[in-house]
């Protein structure tokens, strides 16, 4: 056990817990080199008037006033109540890593270690910054299968990962005990650097580069103007900002209920323990690589001539500062650690000792126990929100110091060029909304805290805090008979099962449980007539004297006419595919607009701010929840359909696009003939309340002809083997239109000056780099998920975006993006899965012709023959 007796140990724990860092010297607690001593006060001068606020002075906050003074931007203001670093950052581990599980937040993660590594010489600031590495140990078969699922992402990225042996992970970390190990995932240039310091270098850079941080200038109001801007007040007086950007770590929750938002944020304890020096790491000739031992979860990494370790504890013995929650942030609360509590880590303490013997020696002579501030699903918040105009947020970071050096450049970014410079959805602060209630969001936070080492499989779910309010109308008919996935809140059937199935949740990066029910429910929509619940797509109302400018302004497409849908694409002002939406002209002037579950408030914010910006008369009304949607799809669906309705429903009276009001039996709903799987389909728009009523007559009715349920992994399989493409995978902020194969959907001739024309015209005359592609392969127990490595001759060259097995032809089937010399049908190429490299050809597209193209081909043959 660690030394020294229970009585010595627990009295030097009290001092250290309850110890508050000086102003000068605050990272006593690690006692780290490299530390300069800021200005004990900030600035005394005063602005009236900034271009950004920025409330908050822990390192995210500071790094994004140093990327906006850096590149330009006049009058940035920072406020800090207290005194920089104050809240999590100061007692921050910091640790820093290329790795993350994600695909976005790896630029995220490399843009902070570049910048982290050239900082102190632009400064002149010693930032205390090591990058010996890290090593993720796998301890088990399924950890190693992750460690090859992760490979396959990272290759298409420019940070360096490796699997290695045990015998190299030895020769790294001699001090390890490896008889555990198979394997380890090795990131060089990782390591960990001194938060306080990093801190205080972003601030001297911003105040180069004209930058006012101000402190102590605690926020008191946040008003807002009718032009926009904001009046921000402090004690020292008020300033008008044209934008302000919450930062304020776990402050953030009060700073947005003075403007009525409720963030979902929580505070949680960690903990981690310092150890005096250990002679054998005094030894070492050069320093230990941080460790991760995924299996015990804990960090362990060297601090001078000892060890700093730190767990994840289990949800059922983390800790939650509830008191935080309920009553708000002590109001004197800035550079204070709560008492210890060795008892939740003690396990974790003795995997360590068993995987890393020497501590089983050591002394403790610290144990920081400190705030973090978590969102239901871990990630932070960044950017933009939606409801509030000129209101940015980045706030919820349990890993700040990672991030703060990546978003601080990514949200300059964003605010300097009037779009977000990559795909990075996942951090839409826009992705909750009023379903997200203060039980679930702890919930979720317990929940994510304690899964933080648990294996990342592909179509992972998690199951606390569910199911939310945000439930369909068929949600308590469908429970028992399908495994449930979670969108935006929403319960939405991912697959069904029969009596004698397997019907647990069975997580795997093979095919699993669900393999042979999906491919039943495929043959059910090609063959028959299947139901799906499809609630959760996001839902607009839009009309008004300038409903068809607007939308003409926003979409690459033309406007539909009256009665009829399209697809449409609003594009960024660089020409990429900000989302992708279904436009139905249900009356003039008066539209239904129809986007993903997960874009709902993302779209939504984009078009409100084109209308405030562009001055149009048109009201917006988010009917999201108001409206319950099934789809009914597959070559019977219209001979069950028209069993229910007096309209007629045939081919040349109700075409396909076409939307029309009616009633089936007595219920009324708007009926729009389209369906994501390619087949003859219509989606039914009609009150929630009405969800079950017209669900069992349309099963009912469809007795005949086998009518039966299908979930969305059957529709992905589908929608795939038709070649449409998904917003999110295909396409995204990284895309541009015609790469991504979309070049029917967008209009450059039609009259209006819709955002991203003009760019999308010179990216057409300087010709594309790369295109998506279709591309099959045969696989053993494996199919692509999308975000593998695409190889030729050697090399990676491009990346999968989205993937399924298709059960017509009995192979894997992606989409991919290559490079344009290798996109032609036929070009063999390889996909990367598992550690294997599959050998795969590119296919004319589609695979299988969609519904209205087969009847069409139909017609024209039977005139031929006549």
């Amino acid at each position: 056990m660690l030394r020294p007796g229970t009585q010595r140990l627990r009295g030097i724990l009290l001092r250290s817990c309850w110890r508050r860092g000086s102003p000068g010297h605050p990272r006593s607690i690690c006692g780290r080199e490299g530390e300069e001593k800021p200005p004990l006060s900030a600035e005394t001068q005063w602005k009236d008037r900034a271009e950004t606020v920025i409330i908050g002075g822990g390192c995210v906050g500071v790094s994004l006033a140093y990327h906006l003074a850096k590149a330009g931007m006049k009058d940035v203001v920072l406020l800090e109540k207290s005194e920089l670093t104050a809240g999590s950052t100061w007692h921050a581990a910091g640790l820093t890593t290329y790795f993350h599980p994600g695909i976005n937040l790896k630029k995220i993660h490399y843009d902070s270690i570049k910048l982290y590594e050239k900082l102190e010489e632009e400064t002149g600031q010693v930032v205390g910054f090591h990058q010996p590495g890290s090593i993720r140990l796998a301890t088990t078969p399924v950890r190693v299968d992750e460690f090859r699922y992760q490979m396959t992402r990272t290759g298409w990225h420019a940070t360096e990962q490796y699997i290695i042996e045990p015998e190299k992970i030895q020769e790294m970390f001699p001090l390890l005990n490896t008889n555990k190990v198979l394997a380890g995932l090795y990131n060089p240039g990782d390591g960990h650097i001194d938060p306080y310091s990093l801190t205080m270098a972003l601030a001297a850079g911003a105040r180069k580069y004209g930058a006012l941080l101000k402190y102590p200038a605690p926020v008191t109001s946040l008003k807002p103007r009718s032009d926009g801007t904001w009046d921000v007040e402090t004690p020292q007086g008020c300033m008008r900002a044209n934008r302000i950007v919450n930062a304020a770590g776990f402050w953030a929750r009060e700073v947005g209920k003075m403007i009525g938002l409720e963030h979902p944020l929580i505070p949680v304890q960690h903990q981690y323990v310092v150890t005096s020096t250990i002679p054998e790491v005094k030894a070492l000739k050069r320093e230990l690589p941080v460790l991760r031992d995924l299996e015990g979860s804990y960090y362990l990494r060297q601090e001078r001539d000892g060890l700093l370790f730190g767990p994840y504890e289990s949800q059922e013995k983390m800790k939650v500062q509830d008191s935080w929650v309920t009553n708000g942030v002590p109001p004197g609360f800035g550079k204070e650690l709560f008492e210890c509590d060795l008892d939740r880590i003690m396990e974790y303490m003795e995997v360590a000792m068993e995987m890393v013997p020497v501590l089983k020696k050591a002394d403790i002579i610290n144990v920081v126990n400190g705030p973090m501030t978590y969102s239901p699903d871990i990630l932070p918040m960044v950017g933009p929100h939606q409801g509030v105009r000129n209101y940015w947020v980045a706030i919820g970071f349990g890993y700040g110091i990672i991030h703060a050096g990546g978003v601080g450049k990514y949200l300059s970014d964003w605010i300097l060029h009037g779009e977000p410079p990559f795909d990075l959805i996942e951090l839409d602060p826009n992705r909750y909304g009023k379903w997200t209630t203060t039980q679930y969001t702890e919930a979720k936070a317990r929940e994510s805290y304690g899964f933080n080492n648990v294996v990342g499989y592909p179509k992972e779910e998690r199951f606390a805090g569910r199911p939310t309010q945000r439930v369909s109308g068929l949600y308590r008919s469908l429970e028992s008979k399908c495994s449930m996935g979670f969108h935006a809140g929403w319960e939405q059937p991912h697959w069904f099962y029969k009596p004698g199935q397997d019907t647990q949740y069975r997580p795997s990066f093979r095919r699993t449980n669900w393999f042979e029910p999906v491919g039943s429910e495929y043959k059910q929509v090609m063959q028959r007539v299947g139901v799906i619940d499809l609630t959760p797509f996001g839902k607009f109302n839009i009309k008004g004297r300038d409903s068809i400018r607007l939308l003409d302004h926003l979409f690459a497409n033309i406007i539909p006419k009256v009665g009829f849908t399209n697809i449409s694409h609003m594009l960024t002002p660089k020409g990429r595919v900000y989302a992708e939406l279904t436009v139905s002209h249900q009356s003039p002037g008066e539209f239904l607009l129809i986007t993903g579950s997960g874009s709902e408030l993302h779209d939504l914010r984009w078009i409100e701010e084109e209308a405030v910006k562009g001055g149009y008369d048109v009201e917006i009304k988010n009917i999201t929840d108001e409206l319950g949607v099934l789809g009914v799809a597959g070559p019977r669906a219209r001979k069950v359909l028209q069993k229910l309705t007096s309209e007629d429903l045939s081919e040349d009276v109700f075409k396909f696009l076409q939307t029309k009001s009616l009633k089936i039996s007595n219920i009324p709903v708007t009926a729009i003939r389209i369906s994501y799987t390619g087949e003859l389909g219509w989606e039914l728009y009609h009150r929630r309340e009405d969800s079950v009523a017209l669900y069992d007559m349309i099963m009912n009715a469809g007795q005949e002809e086998g009518i039966d349920n299908f979930g969305t992994y059957a529709m992905n399989a589908l929608r795939l083997e038709k070649a449409f493409r998904a917003w999110g995978s295909e396409m995204n902020c990284d895309t541009n239109p015609l790469e991504a194969g979309l070049e029917y959907f967008v209009k450059l001739n039609k009259p209006a000056d819709f955002i991203g024309k003009q760019a999308l015209k010179q990216i057409k005359a300087k010709g594309l780099k790369r295109r998506l592609v279709c591309l099959t392969l045969a696989t053993d127990d494996v199919d692509p998920e999308g975000n593998e490595s695409i190889w030729y001759n050697g090399k990676v060259v491009g990346n999968t975006t989205s993937g399924s097995y298709s059960y017509s032809i009995q192979k894997s089937l992606a989409f991919a993006y290559v490079p344009i010399e290798l996109s032609e049908v036929g070009q063999q190429v390889e996909v990367e899965l598992l550690g294997k490299n599959y050998p795969a050809v590119i296919i004319q597209e589609p695979l299988v012709l969609t519904e209205p193209t087969r009847n069409r081909l139909q017609k024209k043959s039977g005139k031929d023959k006549t």
